[in-house]
Parts: C-alpha cells; structure tokens; sequence
C-alpha cells in the first residue's frame, strides 16, 4: 500500500527518491492516460522510480513499458516537482521524498495492456479527473501538463 502524508518540510525525515513520469495524450490531444494501481487503487500518471545505471528519460520509457504495454519516446520536459511538505510511504519501505521529472511521451509501439502493478488504464479529459480518486502528488503534474506550457515547471 501506497500513501502520501502532507506536512510542512517533511521531507526532511526522509529520504530521497529519483523518479520520473510520462504525460501520453490521445489520439486528439485532449484526454492524457491514467493508469489505477494495483497496490491502493488510486489512479495516476505511468511513473515509477529510477535505476541505478539509467538516464531519467530512460526511466520514464522503462515505467510506460511496465506499466502500461506501451512503447513511448520521450518528447519534452513539462517539469521537475520535489515538494519538501510531501512524502511517500510504502509500507514496505520509505518514507521517501520525490524528485520526479514530469515528461511529454509519445506512443511509438505496444499495446495497451496491465501488468502486477496496474489494473486499468484508460483516457481522461481534465474535468474527468475531478471525480477520480488520484494520487494527490500526481494532481499537480496532471493540471500542469494539461496547460501545455513551453518552458518547463519546476515546482
């Protein structure tokens, strides 16, 4: 199980964890993909953390494939997020402060398809979110990427 505890500088009992995430639009350009975890049933961005040996973008494609059966290339950066007041618990490790780089992703192969650690993807548009049950440190990158900003955030 997977949760996010809020609280002023709490990252500062933790430790750190590289990580990065993928937006992947539709074919339209207006729902971007979600995926639900298999481990608290929330839904979020394809993301997952970095390995010892790779380049963040690497990350990025790597936890698309695992997550999602998708082939993706890594096209622009839409921002880089390491809130202090935000941390991860996995109740088998952590609690971790997050360094993510937030991606644009483009689809170039795969299939859509779950793995261990999702249970459904699917396409939303922004106001669909709204009702989702989120993970509530992916809201902000999934509000950023929906503005479509040139110069990347760094929040």
């Amino acid at each position: 199980m997977t949760r996010t505890i809020f609280g002023e500088r709490i990252g500062a009992q933790a430790t750190f964890r590289l990580g990065a995430s993928a937006a992947i639009w539709d074919e339209t350009g207006a729902k971007i993909l979600l995926v639900r975890r298999a481990d608290n049933g929330q839904w979020c961005l394809p993301a997952g953390g970095m390995d010892p040996g790779e380049r963040i973008a690497e990350t990025c494609v790597r936890e698309v494939r695992e997550e999602t059966g998708l082939e993706v290339r890594v096209t622009r950066l839409i921002g880089v997020y390491s809130s202090p007041d935000v941390v991860i618990q996995y109740v088998d490790r952590g609690p971790f402060q997050i360094v993510a780089a937030h991606f644009e992703a483009e689809v170039t192969g795969g299939g859509p398809a779950t793995s261990d650690e999702t249970t459904d993807l699917a396409f939303f548009a922004l106001a669909e979110i709204d009702s989702l049950d989120v993970m509530a440190h992916h809201r902000e990158r999934i509000v950023d990427s929906f503005q479509h900003q040139a110069p990347a955030f760094v929040r």
